[in-house]
């Protein structure tokens, strides 16, 4: 179902706003009527698409006549008559960019309010899990419908008989790794690359498999997925004819899927990229994304498969954001290697969660890593958005790690990092103390920058000091005679101290 919500948020994309809303935003959508002058019926529709309307008060009183819920006009400054109309009719008005053609609006309110539709059974007239009953019933056996990387997209309801496999692939919402390598050792992946036939595929106790049928979904030579029948012999000729025609249907409903996912996504990157790099109209944004006023972090992701950076980064993505009607906590967008989601809630733990689910949905052999921004009021998500690259860049400074990095715990990393990166451009001190001793250890091999770090370290203690470097306090006491005759320590004065704590973190990684 389609609400006036989504539909103002998407058209927002395409220079259509919202001027008056005498309705609740939640209001469903399920018709469009488009204004013909020359069709003298009464239209009926709830939504009304006011091509060649005189006025926008000229286009409110055609949609009220239609009891139509929102219009589309074009117009900049209505007059106050139209507004009164608009509010007496109880009608949306949505004013339309002049540079904006109706052939591509009425594409795009067409496609989400249609799609959209529901059925008596609460589905959509096109929704693969109605596909999947209608051709279970047809052919008297369970269906599964995957996409290319085997992952359950929709199922049938039938359930008789549903064999060990079958209720694992829909438990785990993807074939179980050793039915899927049975696949592959048999074949079954080749055949349905090259072929656009129907293959039986043999029972395999071991694996809880009492047999398939299986056909590829393409959309011209493209494969978009599969359609897997339980049978336990050979479907019949009649039948393999219904599974081969369903397997077009199945096709264009991805494609239209396809179509109606990368425009969404595309309006929502471009609203996600606008928050991240900072807008005046920060809240305007998140409320077209749908979003609640009050905290968030932004998170960064990256993802690979080996050396290959860009698949397992388009499957992160299409991850985060897969489940429209603003069923998903976070808005997303894909920009340059990186994922960026603005996520509502300021706890770490509900963002390292959701990085889970995300890790968790992606293939084994995927790597990814994630950055946690601090907490940001919806003017700091810029700050925010800096913060979480930070922390996915120290993943290259903790190999090995692989929960995601939070600025909560990792700020300490970050300003030695920052103050490294500051270092490296040429603003660190090329003399002083530091830079005196390391050169003394150099030419006579003395260890006088490992024994000041260490007695910094330890705030003076010369124990806890020699503990650490594994000699005699006095060894310690010693070193540091020795030192204040290379150059002028001043260890009385906390200033430098300090400046020498940091020097020695910035130029030294490794204590």
């Amino acid at each position: 179902m389609v609400t006036l919500d989504r539909l103002v948020n998407v058209l927002g994309g395409y220079g259509a706003r919202l001027w008056c809303c005498p309705v609740s935003r939640e209001v469903a959508l399920r018709d469009v009527v488009m204004h013909d002058a020359a069709d003298p019926r009464d239209l009926r529709g709830d939504v009304y698409l006011a091509v060649g309307a005189e006025s926008v008060t000229a286009a409110v009183e055609l949609a009220a006549a239609a009891q139509a819920s929102v219009v589309l006009v074009r117009g900049s400054s209505p007059d106050p008559e139209a507004a009164e109309r608009a509010e007496r009719g109880g009608v949306a008005v949505l004013l339309v960019d002049p540079d904006v053609s109706w052939g591509q609006l009425a594409g795009v309110v067409y496609g989400l309010v249609l799609e959209g539709r529901e059925t008596e059974s609460g589905r959509g007239p096109t929704d693969l899990f109605a596909l999947a009953d209608s051709l279970a019933d047809a052919l008297g056996s369970a269906v599964t419908i995957e996409d290319r990387l085997s992952r359950v997209l929709a199922y049938s309801s039938r359930q008789h008989l549903a064999d060990r496999a079958r209720l694992e692939t829909i438990l785990g919402r993807l074939v179980p790794e050793p039915v899927r390598e049975l696949f592959e050792r048999r074949g079954v992946f080749r055949h349905l690359a090259e072929s656009d036939e129907p293959l039986f595929v043999e029972a395999d106790p071991e694996h809880g498999l009492t047999g398939r049928m299986v056909v590829a979904v393409r959309a011209g030579r493209e494969l978009l997925g599969s359609i897997w029948v339980e049978c336990d012999r050979p479907l019949s000729d009649a039948r393999r004819a219904v599974l081969r025609d369903s397997s077009r249907t199945v096709g264009l409903h991805l494609l239209r899927s396809r179509a109606s996912a990368d425009l969404e996504r595309q309006v929502e990157s471009d609203l996600v990229i606008r928050l991240v790099e900072g807008t005046p109209d920060a809240a305007a944004v998140l409320s077209r994304l749908g979003l609640p006023p009050g905290r968030f972090r932004v998170i960064a992701l990256q993802a690979h498969i080996g050396d290959e950076r860009h698949a397992a980064l388009l499957l992160a993505f299409e991850r985060a954001t897969t489940g429209f009607g603003w069923s998903r906590p976070g808005r997303s967008t894909l920009f340059s290697n990186t994922v960026y989601t603005v996520l509502p809630g300021d706890d770490v733990e509900a963002a390292r969660a959701w990085v889970g689910s995300i890790r968790e949905a992606l293939p084994r052999q995927v790597t990814m890593l994630a950055g946690i921004g601090a907490g940001a009021t919806s003017a700091e998500l810029p700050a925010s958005r800096l913060e979480a690259d930070e922390c996915l860049a120290l993943h290259s400074v903790r190999p090995g790690t692989k929960s995601a990095i939070a600025y909560d715990e990792a700020w300490d990393d970050i300003l030695v990092q920052r103050l490294r990166a500051a270092a490296a451009s040429g603003r660190a001190p090329a003399r002083g103390p530091i830079t005196e001793l390391r050169r003394h250890d150099s030419a006579n091999a003395t260890s006088y920058v490992a024994t000041l770090r260490a007695w910094l370290e330890a705030q003076g203690d010369l124990a806890e000091a020699a503990e650490r470097l594994e000699v005699h306090p006095n060894t310690i006491r010693y070193r540091l005679r020795k030192m204040a005759e290379v150059t002028e320590l001043r260890l009385d004065q906390p200033a430098k101290r300090l400046a020498m704590i940091i020097e020695l973190a910035v130029s030294d990684p490794t204590p």
